[in-house]
């Protein structure tokens, strides 16, 4: 019986050099099996060296990777890094088919099933050169998708995008994760959008990993915090903690502060439930890119 691992790739002491430049430097990282993991950092940070190598497409100069399955089988890895190689003269389905062929696979109704799940299945004939952006990301991670891979390795795919394509690729990545297990290692400029996806972190810096930390860490380190102004601070108080927030109260101000993330309808329902009362709801941004800068040093790139 073959030995079941908790993680799918773990990256140890990898350093990559282009003649006298050290992309990597003894980097180390574990991807945990299940995880949606996002490597954070500026650019020139070594993220896309890194996914580089762990899909297959580099070697390192020195260190290995270690995989979790059988990554030498033709589709286990599924990756998108830099631009997707899409034929802009043909459609979804003719892209997806000329993928199917390069993996060997059979030309089946999971083509049609799998345009369907990104979104893509009413195309037709409409070439892929006429896509948006975001539909060519999408496109892009159907065809990496092909062979139902063990792991999805995505190099900033909402880069660019519109705040809606941004939200469609976020909710095709966690509906992949939650139904069909994959997976996910995913880089991303745009921390704040990282935070409402990832459930572990790599902050990268000079080629090295500074700090892996899980997604409910992160939270505490930054955050969302928000102000409640209650007339019943001592009823709101314990409503907040069954929430999973972390509350206190500033005697001075009047004002109970809260960290964490929530759905305000369920808290305001369960103050209501309680007898606490909710006068007003001030809401401060995260401070994860702030958390980055700390960790860095210098301007946040991430």
């Amino acid at each position: 019986m073959s030995e079941t691992k908790d993680y799918v790739i773990k990256v140890n002491d990898v350093s990559k050099d282009y003649g006298k430049f050290h992309a990597l430097e003894s980097m180390s990282f574990t991807v945990p099996k299940g995880s949606i993991y996002g490597l954070v950092g500026r650019n020139g940070a070594g993220k896309t060296t890194i996914m580089r190598i762990i899909s297959g497409l580099q070697k390192p100069t020195s260190g290995t990777v270690d995989y979790g399955f059988d990554h030498k089988k033709l589709g286990n890895v599924g990756a998108l890094v830099e631009l997707p190689s899409i034929y802009s003269n043909q459609t979804a389905r003719e892209n997806l088919v000329y993928q199917y062929i390069n993996l060997g696979l059979k030309i089946d109704d999971s083509i049609e099933k799998s345009l369907q799940f990104v979104g893509l299945g009413n195309t037709g004939s409409k070439k892929a050169g006429k896509f948006s952006l975001g539909m060519r990301q999408r496109l892009g991670i159907a065809m990496a998708m092909s062979g139902n891979p063990e792991v999805l390795i995505l190099d900033e795919p909402i880069n660019g995008l519109d705040p809606q394509g941004i939200i469609q690729i976020r909710d095709l990545l966690i509906k992949l994760n939650k139904e069909k297990g994959i997976t996910i290692i995913i880089s991303s400029h745009i921390l704040s959008e990282l935070s409402k996806l990832a459930t572990d972190f790599a902050f990268v810096d000079g080629g090295k990993v500074v700090k892996e930390i899980k997604a409910e860490d992160l939270e505490n380190a930054g955050g969302l915090e928000t102000e409640f102004y209650s007339g019943t601070p001592e009823r709101l108080i314990p409503v907040l903690n069954a929430k999973g927030l972390t509350a206190t109260y500033n005697s001075e101000t009047g004002v109970v502060c809260a960290k964490g993330y929530y759905n305000l309808t369920d808290v305001v329902l369960a103050a209501n439930d309680a007898g606490a009362n909710i006068a007003r709801v001030v809401t401060k941004e995260t401070d994860l890119e702030t958390y980055f800068v700390k960790l860095v040093g210098g301007e946040s790139n991430a």
